[in-house]
């Protein structure tokens, strides 16, 4: 049974949305119709904090609006991103499970 043909578009994107980050990554290999999935904003919004708009609001950085929520994800992942000012920094801990 092919799932795509079975549930809608907006349906695979919310259980994609409730996996990982790295499964989310994994299943764009899958297909070119997973890929657009997985790249999705719908799916990577859940893996930001619930509070990103004000941190990229506060951040030294606020062009992260123009980004994709996958691309503020690896950004926030990666770098550290200055807030208040420059009197506080944040940056995403990733956890890993194995």
């Amino acid at each position: 049974m092919d799932i795509t043909k079975v549930l809608p578009e907006e349906c695979i994107s919310m259980i994609v949305s409730f996996t990982s980050p790295e499964d989310a990554c994994r299943l764009s290999l899958v297909s070119p119709f997973f890929k657009e999935i997985a790249d999705s904003d719908a799916v990577w919004e859940n893996f930001l904090p619930s509070d990103y708009k004000d941190i990229i609001d506060q951040s030294s950085t606020p062009s992260l609006n123009l980004f994709s929520k996958k691309q503020i994800y690896s950004h926030l992942s990666v770098h550290h991103v200055l807030l208040v000012n420059g009197n506080m920094i944040m940056k995403l801990r990733l956890s890993h499970i194995d």
